[in-house]
């Protein structure tokens, strides 16, 4: 990766995903997946979450519902624990979950509840009240 947007990609992915996670994550790549990762890191992390449209709060919200409703569920875990990194509080993830069962459905929300919800008392940005 040698353009200005994969370098910038680089830099927000790991402000936003933390270094030892992208450390892990470039380490754990094969060369068969390498060019999704490069593609991924360049035009999603640096053309468009480096555009002054959204904050990185708003980003992170969108990108928690997104994978929410696609029911990626590993990655709903990776984009929670950016989310809380910039800001966002449990509440608010909450907020969005709910909204997004509401267009997405039911089973989908319980299912992004119960990972975010892991991932906050992990965090110690949730009492595990169960």
């Amino acid at each position: 990766m040698s353009s200005e947007a994969a370098r910038q990609g680089l830099e927000i992915r790991t402000e936003v995903l933390g270094a030892e996670y992208v450390a892990r994550s470039a380490t754990a790549t094969t060369e068969f997946r390498r060019p999704l990762l490069e593609l991924v890191t360049e035009f999603g992390w640096g053309s468009v979450w480096s555009r002054p449209g959204l904050d990185r709060r708003s980003r992170s919200l969108v990108t928690v519902a997104a994978m929410a409703a696609l029911r990626h569920q590993g990655e709903l875990a990776v984009h929670v624990r950016g989310a809380v990194g910039a800001g966002v509080t449990a509440e608010e993830i909450q907020e969005v979950l709910l909204q997004m069962g509401v267009y997405c459905g039911a089973p989908t929300a319980a299912e992004a509840l119960g990972t975010a919800e892991a991932v906050l008392v992990e965090l110690g940005a949730l009492d595990g009240d169960r």
